[in-house]
């Protein structure tokens, strides 16, 4: 099975964005927090070769450090509650849960870390570190900045869509089985699919002082 964020994690994933010059006029590296509300780590892997079956986490916090003028990001890191996996399919939910796959009890959390981000265009690059199952592995992950905009409460909001692929036999899931036509009943390749909302941290209120 294939699997995911971030991708958080996120992307994770976990980055990003193009900001309009009249949401800010100046750069500034800020910390912005996942909306969880507004996003989705998700997953696809094939399913007998002849189908493909998707999948999410529905538990998950992260953040992004970037400067949303300059389009520079400093750090990015996703954790996922892998108890959370998600395929509307209580059954399989259950199977996803056991040491078949992600064996959540020994295994309650996957991360991702980015170690690099690169832009070119619109499309960013970003390298990370996956932790799953207890094995750490570099992943890529690949997308697109979709802008800044301000929400009617005031809030400063950024989006992305991001994708990569894992092998899940690399983090030691080797649960399948073998067809009859010589495929595999679960493919070894996960894709792993997010669409992501940030919010940046508004800064602390500041005390005046009395008297």
């Amino acid at each position: 099975m294939k699997i995911f964020s971030h991708i958080t994690l996120l992307t994770v994933t976990f980055s990003l964005f193009v900001l309009g010059p009249s949401h800010n006029s100046h750069a500034e590296m800020a910390r912005w927090k996942v909306d969880h509300a507004h996003s989705t780590v998700g997953f696809q892997v094939a399913h007998m070769v002849i189908s493909k079956t998707n999948g999410k986490f529905t538990d998950y916090s992260g953040f992004i450090d970037m400067d949303a003028v300059t389009q520079k990001v400093k750090a990015l890191e996703v954790v996922i509650q892998t108890q959370s996996v998600f395929t509307d399919h209580n059954k399989r939910d259950k199977h996803l849960r056991s040491p078949d796959f992600f064996d959540v009890e020994k295994f309650p959390t996957m991360t991702y870390t980015m170690k690099s981000y690169k832009k070119t265009g619109d499309t960013f690059t970003a390298v990370g570190d996956l932790t799953l199952l207890g094995i750490t592995k570099e992943i890529t992950l690949v997308g697109t900045m979709n802008g800044v905009a301000k929400d009617p409460w005031g809030n400063i909001r950024a989006g992305f869509t991001g994708e990569g692929t894992i092998n899940r036999k690399d983090y030691g899931m080797k649960f399948s089985a073998t067809l009859d036509t010589g495929g595999l009943l679960v493919g070894d390749e996960v894709t792993i699919k997010l669409e992501m909302e940030v919010i940046k941290e508004k800064p602390p209120a500041t005390k005046t002082k009395k008297g």
